[in-house]
């Protein structure tokens, strides 16, 4: 029989280019990770009766035009001031309703400048 060519030693492939690509896809998602805690806004869900409810009225109203505060338009450094008036405890409900066209990120703003003042008590209404 010929041999027409000498046979060759069967080349077992190389890991290394493997080995970059699981690399460079771990310093991707470690980059792209988000380390520490997440921030939370606390909300009461729940049915109150209004034997529960003592106080004044406390609705913020979240608007595509503003923030109200019983139907007084207001920006949210007075509206923190003006609860701050209202509350006789930072433990006191304050009722958020979310109106018609407002924008989520308002009522977060809203929220966060709340919390922020010392408000504890968030309850998100319809």
């Amino acid at each position: 029989m010929f041999a027409f060519d000498t046979p060759r030693r069967v080349r077992r492939p190389s890991l290394t280019p493997m080995i970059d690509v699981v690399f460079l896809l771990l310093v991707f998602f470690m980059i792209a990770a988000r380390f520490g805690p997440q921030a939370g806004l606390e909300l009461v869900a729940g049915t109150g009766g209004a034997a529960e409810w003592q106080g004044p009225p406390r609705l913020v109203e979240v608007a595509p035009d503003g923030v109200r505060l019983n139907g007084v338009a207001m920006d949210l450094p007075t509206l923190a001031a003006e609860l701050d008036r209202l509350t006789d405890s930072p433990a006191d409900p304050v009722l958020i309703r979310p109106r018609g066209g407002a924008d989520l990120q308002a009522l977060v703003d809203a929220m966060e400048a709340l919390s922020a003042a010392g408000l504890a008590n968030l309850v998100l209404v319809e």
